[in-house]
């Protein structure tokens, strides 16, 4: 069974808006490829951090929100980690009825 998932990363901020958009589409590859759907792409844009990561102030932030195995997890932080463009990442499981709705309302307000 597939549950909810939504996973925030932050990109560098050095990178073009091409390159940005590769690494989003790399991400959503990587999802879909460990039989994830994507439910929808939020891309936040370029903000402060609130703290400075690898001597980064400020970074590119995306939100997908989707629905995978459990099992696909391991390999879409895996291959989050091994970015060298990505600066951070947090992956956030929706479990119960009222999470998943929570879910739902926000993936659609996305589209």
């Amino acid at each position: 069974m597939k549950k909810h998932y939504e996973t925030l990363f932050v990109l560098k901020p050095t990178l073009t808006d091409e390159e940005i958009q590769k690494q989003i589409e790399a991400v959503v590859n990587v999802i879909t490829a460990n039989g994830g759907e994507i439910a929808a792409v939020d891309k936040v844009g370029m903000r402060d951090l609130a703290y400075e990561v690898q001597k980064n102030k400020r970074g590119y932030y995306t939100i997908i929100y989707y629905t995978a195995p459990t099992s696909a997890i391991k390999e879409i932080e895996r291959n989050l980690r091994i970015n060298e463009d990505v600066i951070r990442f947090i992956t956030v499981k929706y479990e119960n009825k009222k999470e998943q709705k929570i879910w739902e309302t926000q993936a659609s307000k996305v589209k």
